[in-house]
């Protein structure tokens, strides 16, 4: 029974042609700087993202927390979303090893800080305060892209209340597609973006922190000392460049399996979902049904969902639409 695990994008496999491009990847010591395919991708991710230097990843919880620790000082504050990822879910390591302060502010629906709000909440130049020094934004926030519009203005409040501009772009190829852009279009308007190539894009493991020049210099200084300097990783590097230069405008298909998957689910009475905020591969569903059963029985069925209430659906290269067709009807069969 083929297993359709709907947790994340996360628990993508390699295809087998990934794998080929990590088996002939050329590799060398990257703390020398001497990976060849590690210093390819990194200059293909900083050309893609329109920066003049990138750095690769462990992680997006370490692409992240390089852009925190490069962008403030020991004592500075960032401003964050509540249920932002480097705030929320990334073990408060910019706390940990940064001495940063996260001042965290509720999203608005469409995954935006009020830049109102943020206008509030920056602290004076005042001894008695965290110096605020940072705004950080995520694209896609659970799933829905930060208007083109909206990403203008960040730019021009943060440059006038000078704060630096980050983006958690863990998703950030997904908002391209949706909206039908280069990628630069978006990136355009931030100091530093973290780009995840182990979700959507289907790598094992690995992001890249672009940014420009000297931001990224000390990127690398503080990746050593987080114990992200990697040897001959230019196996990993492979995959990256692989997924960067394949699995980017495929990433249409998983938005479209998103939206199926939402409205044949919604048509089922115990779930609610908003199907109009259903944008990329993301979305959000509540179900009023003992969720231990229910992700028992689908179990038992080859399909993988998380045991909460409001329960977050995500779609990837993994899934098909025959997946897709055939977790409705298990779902349409648990509730009859």
């Amino acid at each position: 029974m083929k297993q359709i695990d709907l947790r994340s994008d996360t628990v993508t496999k390699p295809s087998a042609a990934m794998m080929e491009a990590m088996m002939k990847a050329k590799v060398g010591d990257d703390v020398y700087g001497e990976d060849p395919t590690i210093n390819k991708l990194e200059a293909i991710a900083a050309k893609m993202l329109g920066k003049e230097k990138a750095i690769f990843c462990t992680s997006g919880t370490q692409s992240n927390l390089l852009a925190l620790l490069v962008h403030c000082e020991r004592g500075d504050e960032y401003i964050v979303g509540q249920l932002a990822h480097t705030y929320r879910y990334e073990g408060g390591g910019a706390a940990v090893f940064g001495s940063i302060q996260p001042q965290p502010l509720d999203f608005e629906t469409d995954g935006t800080l009020s830049l109102e709000k943020v206008s509030q909440f920056i602290k004076p130049d005042d001894f008695h305060f965290a110096k605020t020094a940072l705004l950080c934004l995520e694209n896609t926030q659970g799933g829905k892209v930060l208007p083109q519009e909206y990403l203008k203005k960040a730019k021009k409040f943060t440059k006038d209340n000078s704060l630096s501009l980050h983006l958690d772009g863990a998703r950030i190829f997904n908002a391209a597609v949706k909206l039908n852009i280069d990628v630069k279009e978006i990136t355009q308007y931030f100091d530093t973006i973290s780009c995840c190539l182990s979700k959507g894009l289907g790598a094992p493991v690995g992001s890249v922190l672009c940014g420009p020049q000297h931001l990224i210099k000390k990127a690398r200084r503080w990746r050593k000392v987080l114990g992200g300097g990697m040897r001959q990783a230019g196996i990993l590097a492979g995959a990256g460049i692989y997924a960067l230069s394949n699995n980017i405008q495929r990433l249409e298909k998983d938005h479209g399996n998103a939206l199926a998957l939402a409205r044949g689910l919604a048509e089922i009475e115990g779930i609610n979902i908003d199907v109009d905020l259903v944008q990329t591969n993301i979305f959000f569903a509540d179900i009023k049904a003992d969720m231990v059963h229910l992700c028992d029985y689908l179990k038992k069925k080859g399909i993988i969902i998380d045991k909460s209430n409001n329960l977050r659906i995500v779609t990837h290269l993994d899934i098909s639409e025959e997946d897709i067709d055939y977790t409705i009807k298990a779902v349409k069969g648990f509730f009859t």
